[in-house]
């Protein structure tokens, strides 16, 4: 009976608290939805400084043509009499297919129907072109003769361009692996999948239409980043995981992960010196849009390479919060915070697993690269490639781990007073 009584004596001031930390949080909120508009504003990119960059950045050099191929025959070694090369460099993998001869049916542009042989090398030697494969043809316009030489006649006119392969289509492929993406997505997520993709093209917009213009016209990358994720977080949080309190909370601690991995990731690029150039992208694109903040741009792709994985643990993090109130109404905030940090530990620790192999993965042939190279362990791990992937990995780690604990408690506060029977599990709708 005294239990019983004493459960009924908490609730007034259980519901106070709740009520006090929603009054808190949701102006908060509503003053963070206001700054970001006003950020999207301020930083919104020039169209026509946008355009300007794109014009000063060739993609091809001028009188190049772009035509479709299919491929007719692969053969081993090259037809130009470069000889596989042997040794070290194709040392563990089959040396008659480091150079290969291509014939290629030329299918539109003005040489369509002649039929070429154009030498693979390297990656497009690995590729595994087959016979009926389609390719892309960078045709370089050669050299005019000059007049009275015999390749001027007619019969040369085929002769105009130097063909070269610039990509292989993909097309195929690409649709049946997203059809099966989308299959099951669907069967499994259902309505929540289908509003994934929903929320997942809208952020994709964000990206093109603010982030990636406001970069090439030399926004502060940081702020872009910040921007741009805060965005996209209010974009896709409460339309796919429902406008309550329980994403409201996933919300704030998503907002406060995204501000330490931007402070962090900018002082961590400008502690170790870090130029922003270290892929073979940005390096190409130091040549031709000097208005890149090039660190900045880094920053920025620091904080929204970790969005998705916060969001995973924000989100998580809430609904464990709500379910142990749904599963032990009995229990209050304080304990019910302590049982959910238990489990956000164990979370914690397989999601910065998933970071680092994910970064890993993705850096593989960086990481061979330095490994085949001879140089001590320390100027191999200081390197800027290796650097640039260890400051991504612990800068998006240390903005997830810190966001657990704050959303569990933020999620803790909004919780409804202690309870039993069905009062509570509708407070938790």
């Amino acid at each position: 009976m005294d239990k019983h009584a004493h459960g009924h004596g908490r609730p007034p001031t259980g519901l106070e608290h709740s009520r006090t930390a929603v009054r808190v949080a949701l102006p908060l909120l509503l003053a963070v939805a206001l700054l970001t508009g006003l950020g999207l504003a301020l930083l919104w990119p020039n169209a026509g400084e946008a355009a300007k960059v794109i014009e000063r950045v060739p993609f091809a050099g001028p009188g190049t043509i772009f035509v479709e191929g299919e491929v007719v025959s692969v053969d081993t070694g090259c037809g130009d009499g470069t000889q596989p090369r042997t040794g070290a460099a194709t040392s563990g993998a089959d040396p008659d297919r480091s150079c290969l001869t291509i014939g290629i049916g030329i299918t539109s542009g003005p040489d369509t129907g002649r039929v070429i042989d154009v030498p693979a090398r390297g990656s497009l030697a690995s590729s595994g072109l087959q016979p009926r494969d389609t390719v892309e043809l960078l045709g370089a316009p050669r050299a005019e003769p000059p007049a009275g030489d015999p390749r001027a006649s007619d019969g040369a006119a085929s002769e105009r361009y130097s063909y070269s392969i610039s990509g292989i289509h993909r097309g195929l492929a690409l649709v049946v692996l997203s059809a099966l993406f989308l299959v099951v997505l669907l069967a499994v997520g259902r309505l929540r999948g289908l509003l994934a993709l929903g929320a997942l093209a809208l952020s994709g917009g964000v990206i093109l239409a603010f982030v990636l213009p406001a970069i090439v016209t030399g926004a502060p990358g940081a702020l872009v980043g910040i921007v741009g994720s805060f965005a996209i977080v209010f974009i896709i949080l409460y339309p796919v995981h429902g406008p309550n309190l329980r994403t409201t909370a996933a919300l704030v601690g998503t907002l406060c992960g995204i501000l330490i991995t931007a402070g962090i990731s900018t002082l961590a690029v400008h502690a170790t010196r870090l130029s922003g150039l270290g892929d073979e992208a940005a390096a190409r694109l130091s040549g031709v849009a000097g208005s890149i903040d090039f660190r900045g741009m880094l920053t920025c792709a620091i904080i929204i390479a970790g969005l998705g994985v916060l969001n995973d643990v924000t989100i998580t993090q809430a609904s464990a919060v709500w379910e142990l109130r749904a599963a032990a109404p009995h229990l209050g905030r304080g304990e019910i915070a302590k049982r959910a940090m238990r489990i956000g530990r164990d979370h914690i620790a397989s999601t910065v697993y998933t970071i680092v192999f994910a970064y890993a993965g993705a850096s593989l042939g960086v990481l061979i690269l330095l490994a085949l190279t001879d140089r001590p362990l320390l100027s191999t791990l200081t390197g800027d490639d290796l650097v640039t992937e260890i400051v991504r990995t612990l800068c998006g780690s240390i903005g997830l781990v810190l966001a657990m604990p704050i959303t569990t408690w933020i999620a803790a506060a909004f919780l409804p007073p202690v309870e039993t029977g069905t009062e509570t599990a509708a407070q938790l709708e």
